[in-house]
């Protein structure tokens, strides 16, 4: 079924279409979660209150915009009260890195153990200058460069203008480029 009808089925009630729906983004959500927040618990809390939120708002979703837009901003929503009710410190976690490993991944023969280290430690320096943008850098710099959205999708999602947008994600981009070449010029010495 097409996800137009199973929002409609869902506006009326529909506890089956409702429940689809919540599948078909499960993994979506989490994985989103999972970026701003760090930490599994966390991404795991802010999954149930977007899910709860959904069943509790589908009816007001106008079809303005996608589905996957209006999850995100609440995603986005959650996480932003989430960062200002915690410690910095609290809200980015890095204990459960590996919980984004796609499980059905073939592994790849030409992958050797060096430059999986290699891979580990880039992302993990990356990871780490990810951590230290403010979270209303990180979710755009996540939006636009990780989740792949465009300017104007993510500009629906944190409710601001798209200038407002860019000048953000050209913030975050030129703070990550900073600390990232901070950290090579430290290791070349």
């Amino acid at each position: 079924m097409d996800e137009l009808k199973l929002i409609e089925l869902a506006q009326h009630g529909d506890r089956k279409a409702l429940s689809e729906l919540v599948r078909n983004y499960e993994k979506t959500i989490f994985n989103f979660s999972f970026k701003i927040c760090r930490n599994k618990d966390r991404a795991e809390h802010t999954m149930q209150e977007t899910f709860l939120s959904m069943v509790k708002n589908i009816g007001q979703f106008s079809g303005q915009s996608k589905l996957s837009t209006w999850l995100y901003r609440v995603v986005a929503n959650h996480c932003l009260m989430l960062a200002r009710t915690e410690s910095k410190s609290g809200f980015t976690s890095f204990d459960d890195e590996d919980a984004l490993i796609d499980e059905s991944s073939v592994a790849d023969w030409k992958v050797t153990p060096d430059r999986v280290t290699e891979n580990n430690e880039l992302k993990a320096i990356l990871d780490e200058a990810i951590q230290k943008l403010e979270p209303e850098y990180r979710i755009v710099f996540l939006l636009r460069d990780i989740e792949g959205l465009s300017t104007e999708e993510t500009a629906k999602i944190v409710e601001l203008s798209v200038p407002a947008v860019k000048s953000r994600l050209h913030r975050a981009r030129a703070f990550l480029r900073n600390e990232l070449n901070k950290r090579f010029e430290n290791e070349r010495l």
